[in-house]
């Protein structure tokens, strides 16, 4: 199995430099500290998880291609690998939980891929396993897995934001705080990077990788993980080969709560005129509310400025 590396996580950047221009980096004031956040909402599909997608549909072989991809996802992997489909002419079929926002699933169908949803509630309440019904199509049509978080490409292709980030800082970054799911921007991120600290923030009831760094083992989300707004950070578990690289390499994780998220909302759309989704301001939230350290080394990334524009409007009127 490939391992990804930080060749490879250059490499990629140099891929997606070569198609798409770097999402800024704006200096911000937290707590009287000079940092920076970088601004990943504003790619052409509201995510970074255009890059991801971006490399690793790139990496196929032209029998791969030819088969088609199957990923799952809440809804930004999902534009990601269907954004990236489009443009390499690529048959795309996306796993999507019913309940996803509706702006992804109506973004991720009019990039042209084919939506197959499914009921995430928990197994014993008749929901179903995203992994089962996404080997379920490979099985039956064929295609290649294009994993939202454990995918060596797709680790790789985050990952290519650190590598933008340093050379717009014109060093490496003391730490990175990234939103988290499964840990796939982390461990990018991680390799980006080496001498940075990576802080990998959660939403509360929902930090698998955390925890899984803590017990130096892979830790299943229990069926009575709360809600919460971060809908694209719940993963039920994370991979062994993204807990293999944050080994020895993450800090401590943080969980942050649904009101930090919202507030970190509410600073953003009143200090950078951002439009951020929950879960991409889980990182800055974490920041804010003093659950990280910050320095003037520190880049805060935003993840995903997709927000449901009803809940959005209630958040920031709230």
């Amino acid at each position: 199995m490939k391992l990804p590396t930080q060749k490879g996580v250059i490499a990629a950047a140099d891929s997606i430099a070569a198609i798409l221009p770097p999402t800024p980096l704006l200096p911000v004031e937290i707590g009287g500290v000079k940092a920076y956040v970088k601004a990943e909402n504003l790619q052409p599909i509201g995510a970074f998880k255009i890059r991801g997608g971006w490399w690793r549909l790139s990496n196929l072989s032209t029998d791969e291609r030819g088969a088609g991809v199957v990923a799952v996802s809440s809804g930004n992997h999902a534009q990601g690998v269907a954004w990236a489909a489009r443009r390499l002419g690529i048959k795309a079929t996306i796993v999507m939980p019913r309940d996803a926002p509706e702006v992804k699933l109506a973004n991720t169908k009019a990039l042209g891929a084919e939506l197959v949803l499914y009921d995430r509630a928990p197994k014993e309440q008749g929901g179903e396993d995203r992994d089962a019904v996404a080997a379920k199509l490979i099985e039956e049509q064929g295609g290649t897995l294009v994993h939202a978080f454990g995918d060596p490409w797709v680790i790789e292709g985050q990952g290519s934001a650190g590598i933008e980030a340093k050379a717009q800082l014109g060093t490496a970054p003391s730490r990175f705080v990234a939103c988290c799911g499964g840990g796939g921007l982390a461990a990018g991120l991680a390799l980006s990077c080496p001498d940075a600290a990576v802080h990998v923030v959660e939403p509360e009831g929902w930090d698998m990788v955390g925890q899984a760094l803590r017990a130096g083992k892979i830790v299943e989300a229990g069926a009575d993980a709360p809600k919460t707004i971060c809908d694209a950070l719940q993963p039920t578990a994370t991979k062994a080969i993204n807990l293999e690289l944050l080994k020895g390499r993450a800090e401590v994780g943080v969980a942050v709560t649904d009101e930090e998220v919202r507030a970190a909302q509410r600073w953003a759309f009143a200090n950078l005129r951002m439009v951020v989704e929950p879960g991409g301001a889980a990182a800055l939230a974490a920041a804010l509310a003093g659950k990280v350290p910050v320095d003037e080394g520190t880049v805060i990334m935003i993840t995903g400025g997709n927000a449901d524009p009803v809940a959005f409007a209630g958040t920031i009127g709230g």
